[in-house]
């Protein structure tokens, strides 16, 4: 991912700002439910996760799946799929593992939230054949998608079917930055049980909006192939062991890397401690070759 990218990554205060006061009265209500961890890469393309992959390997997503959970499905930005699509992915992978789609570009990019119910029908119609294997659909707006068009999204909102969770990506700073707005938005999401989606990426600190509109957090962590990617990891297990005590139901992690083959380095140490914080015993993945370096 290219988004957030820096130069010089040791220039930036990558500490993880405190939580809003609003996170913990959300979490609270939710304090001693059961919880979930999905943990993943942003693909499975082995072009990409270059030493992830045994020698031989002949279906990625079906390997893939025994080594995590879920991924984030980018897959679904650039090309809609189709039921039989859907039914083909879903049948490569263990019961256990969940899908997070992200909406089709047509939706977010091109129409700008605008005359989307076909476009936004069908992709949900096929998405929704991943059944109890779809994690969270989301939704990622573009840079310059501002709050003057907050009648755009508030209509998405009212567009999308209930039935499927929903996660949404602001990355406007607009967003955020006005209080009245923000507060706008999170009760726009907090009424429709929409998760707020953070962002943590080197170029761009103002995209980590720690205030969490349902009890589950969905983290897009963006590596900067640097030393300082394994601190900021151990940082992000603390903040979500604070959660998890608070009553966190749902974390949603996704690792991605500016270079992509050190993803599955990366997952691997933070499910690692992960499992060391919260006593659970998820996959940890294993690199069929030598490990990529980070920097």
């Amino acid at each position: 991912m290219k988004f957030g990218q820096v130069s010089n990554p040791e220039d930036i205060d990558f500490s993880l700002p405190a939580d809003a006061k609003e996170t913990k009265e959300v979490l609270q209500k939710h304090k001693g439910e059961k919880f979930d961890a999905s943990v993943g890469c942003a693909k499975w393309n082995k072009t990409d996760l270059k030493g992830f992959y045994p020698k031989g390997t002949k279906d990625e997503l079906a390997y893939y799946g025994t080594q995590f959970n879920s991924v984030e499905l980018n897959a679904t930005f650039y090309h809609s799929p189709t039921r039989e699509q859907v039914l083909v992915w879903k049948e490569k992978t263990p019961e256990n593992f969940k899908f997070f789609p992200k909406i089709t570009n047509t939706v977010s990019h091109y129409r700008r939230l605008l005359n989307i119910k076909e476009p936004l029908d069908q992709f949900c119609d096929a998405v929704s054949n991943f059944e109890e294997q779809l994690g969270m659909v989301f939704l990622q707006l573009h840079d310059n998608f501002k709050p003057k068009d907050f009648d755009r999204l508030e209509n998405f909102v009212k567009l999308f079917p209930k039935a499927l969770p929903l996660g949404v990506e602001l990355r406007n700073e607009e967003w955020f930055t006005d209080e009245k707005i923000a507060d706008r938005i999170f009760e726009l999401f907090q009424k429709n049980n929409i998760t707020n989606i953070i962002v943590d990426t080197a170029g761009r600190r103002d995209m980590l909006h720690m205030k969490l509109s349902t009890p589950k957090a969905f983290i897009r962590y963006v590596g900067a192939n640097h030393k300082s990617d394994y601190t900021r990891l151990d940082e992000w297990v603390e903040r979500i062991k604070l959660w998890h005590n608070e009553g966190l139901q749902e974390l949603d992690f996704f690792v991605h890397q500016n270079i992509e083959k050190a993803s599955p380095l990366l997952s691997a140490h933070f499910i690692k401690k992960l499992n060391e914080a919260l006593k659970l015993d998820l996959t940890i993945p294993k690199l069929a070759t030598d490990e990529p370096t980070l920097f």
